[in-house]
């Protein structure tokens, strides 16, 4: 008896072991199924993920264009956001996509296309020119998308003396002044009933010398500057007595950038930067170098940075800098802007001063640059090649002449039929 009982207790001790196995062995089957979503996924690599960017990969650029990234251009650049990926078309901030040949037609247009990094980015005008920008501190406003300006955000100063009153300005306000009255502000050295009936407080009376010198030139420019901040707007836009502005373009132009940022767009009239030595208040002084837009061109200067250079070029500080260097007007912008700010001039080939061989340019490029120019007693031929209804000798800037392609239905423009 003794022994069947301990059999039947080691029975039921293997029994009870069999079955605690079982349980053990049944207790995951029992938990609930686990999700696919939930479970981790493979990570992708990328060839390309070390190299920064290769090819077909894109990049938004200023003025809200992606442009694609060229194979080995190293870093990725501080400019904007890759986008990964290659895309035939490029993006506008309107979300909608530009073929390849309208972006092209786009960029002719404007005269600029963009590079590949900040240390490289260029830009290329119709001339061919290599072109580069620094500073980097517009990307913010880049990438985001494109300032909406319209012409009354744009404060245009004309830079003229008393003895070209009938001789330039008449030809500015027949022509395309008269389609920028509200933006165009007349700085000048002179009273002239007339011209302050025409513009009326739109001209500025500077009392600055009438004398082409540096001093007066000067004198005239810190004015400017002044009367550009007080008046609120976004961009500053300095042009000479004999330019003619394309508004349309300044607008197209200006509107690649945000007003707040530091943005200083012109074209330099030398091909290296100009050395300037600092006057210091201790023995010798110290050289500087910079680029500078020329004034006889034109150059346009944001808001923000206009901002930024008031210690130097405020009520009246413009004279005392321009006195340190001992230079001309734009030369001084140059050098607040570029030495002492540090911010990089945009070289654009839009703007153009009887400097350059204005014959060179080509025909079907005039009526989308910025500014044009004319030559002066020295060199009457150096004008724009454009043909119309005008002879050289009843338009011999040729202004009249491009006013009536960009406005023909102006009301002296000769018609072809009269209905």
């Amino acid at each position: 008896m003794h022994v069947f009982s301990m059999g039947v207790s080691k029975l039921c001790f293997l029994s009870s072991l069999a079955f605690c196995a079982f349980l053990l062995l049944l207790i995951p089957a029992l938990q609930p199924l686990q999700h696919q979503g939930d479970l981790p996924q493979p990570r992708a690599h990328n060839k390309h993920a070390q190299a920064g960017m290769g090819v077909g990969k894109t990049q938004w650029r200023p003025g809200g264009l992606v442009v694609p990234l060229q194979a080995g251009a190293g870093k990725v650049s501080p400019w904007g956001n890759d986008n990964g990926g290659g895309s035939s078309g490029q993006a506008t901030p309107g979300g909608t996509e530009r073929t390849g040949n309208e972006d092209q037609k786009y960029k002719a247009a404007h005269g600029v296309t963009w590079g590949t990094d900040k240390d490289t980015l260029s830009e290329t005008g119709l001339g061919g020119e290599s072109l580069h920008r620094g500073g980097g501190t517009a990307a913010d406003g880049w990438s985001r998308s494109r300032d909406p300006l319209e012409r009354k955000d744009i404060f245009i100063a004309v830079k003229t003396t008393r003895k070209y009153h009938k001789s330039r300005l008449d030809l500015l306000f027949q022509t395309w002044v008269s389609k920028a009255k509200e933006q165009t502000f007349i700085f000048t050295d002179g009273e002239d009933p007339e011209l302050k009936k025409r513009a009326g407080d739109n001209v500025i009376n500077t009392n600055c010398s009438a004398a082409h010198t540096r001093q007066a030139l000067c004198c005239k420019m810190s004015v400017e500057y002044d009367k550009f901040i007080e008046s609120q707007r976004k961009w500053f836009c300095h042009v000479d007595d004999d330019n003619y502005v394309i508004v349309p373009s300044l607008l197209d132009l200006l509107s690649l950038y945000h007003h707040t940022q530091d943005v200083y767009l012109g074209r330099p009239s030398l091909d290296h930067p100009i050395e300037a030595a600092e006057r210091v208040k201790s023995d010798g002084s110290v050289s500087v170098k910079f680029w500078f837009a020329t004034g006889g061109a034109g150059f346009c200067i944001s808001r923000g940075l206009a901002l930024k250079m008031s210690p130097w070029a405020s009520l009246g500080n413009f004279i005392s800098t321009a006195e340190k260097i001992r230079l001309p007007d734009d030369c001084t912008i140059g050098y607040i802007i570029e030495a002492l700010l540090e911010v990089k001039l945009t070289h654009v080939h839009l703007f153009h001063s009887h400097l350059e061989n204005l014959q060179r340019l080509p025909t079907d490029t005039v009526l989308e640059q910025v500014t044009l120019s004319y030559g002066g007693f020295e060199n009457r031929r150096n004008v724009v090649s454009v043909g119309g209804a005008f002879s050289l000798v009843e338009d011999p800037s040729r202004f009249k002449t491009v006013h009536c392609l960009l406005y023909p239905e102006t009301d002296w423009c000769p018609r072809t039929s009269h209905h």
